[in-house]
């Protein structure tokens, strides 16, 4: 059922009626209520999220367990495996332009150095490279006086921050600012950690976008990809996101952030 919702994620067509099958009976049973589907073709549909809280209780059922006993719990003892993240991160203390690594393994968190109260979650590796750049941007549209004295920065790449025990250890931090790309992807993304971390999640964007709509020129993959991220702008209360969308028709990647 992972790999299913991942590519919900990410935005890709899936079989939803063998996505279905998997869903377990609480979930399948409800599913009108949890997601909007649109066909694109043979047995291929595009999965919108509706209820992004049972969308992460699903990402929770459907993460390998950390041990035989919480298997069994979760209905098989015989799905445990190693269920192990890590996490690149940039903190005061390195001494060194090589980011330091947090390991989480289960309920286990090995990290070497002691946390700011807040962090920056930076998608693209090339932005994560020039952390100091992304950390100046996000202190220029929020207005929070940034550096690595009072944010950490990690890279979030490939959903891979969008995991249940990964968004667990970024609930510790006071406020986790979201550098993500201004798309389908990147707001899905969004959407999932605000779900769990309600309003300490911040989503890292301009107040007014007028500067940068000569930007916005990546195509969306498709009109159900565009539809979806439209949709989510709105749902999650980005107004003025929404209407860059729908006068550009296009997206933004983070990357032109650094060559502003």
């Amino acid at each position: 059922m992972n790999d299913y919702l991942q590519k919900i994620l990410r935005g890709e067509a899936i079989n939803y009626e063998v996505f279905l099958k998997k869903l377990p009976k609480p979930f399948r049973r409800r599913h009108r209520d949890l997601f909007a589907t649109e066909k694109v073709g043979g047995n291929r549909w595009i999965v919108t999220i509706l209820d992004e809280t049972a969308f992460v209780e699903l990402q929770n059922l459907a993460a390998v367990p950390v041990s035989r006993a919480d298997a069994a719990r979760k209905g098989d003892s015989h799905r445990h495996g190693t269920n192990v993240s890590f996490l690149l991160a940039y903190h005061q203390a390195l001494t060194s332009s090589r980011p330091d690594v947090v390991v989480i393994a289960g309920d286990a968190v090995d990290k070497g150095f002691r946390r700011a109260s807040r962090v920056l979650v930076v998608e693209n590796e090339r932005n994560f490279y020039c952390y100091e750049q992304m950390l100046a941007f996000a202190d220029e549209v929020l207005d929070k006086r940034l550096d690595l004295a009072t944010c950490d920065v990690v890279l979030g790449g490939g959903n891979r921050i969008t995991r249940a025990a990964v968004i667990e250890w970024l609930g510790d931090y006071e406020e986790v600012l979201c550098a993500f790309d201004y798309d389908a992807g990147g707001l899905q993304m969004y959407a999932s950690i605000v779900a769990a971390l309600g309003n300490a999640a911040v989503f890292v964007q301009p107040a007014n976008w007028q500067a940068w709509l000569g930007h916005f020129v990546k195509m969306p993959d498709s009109t159900e990809r565009f539809t979806r991220a439209l949709r989510l702008a709105e749902d999650l209360g980005f107004t003025s996101l929404a209407q860059v969308f729908r006068a550009t028709g296009n997206f933004m990647e983070q990357e032109v952030i650094l060559d502003e």
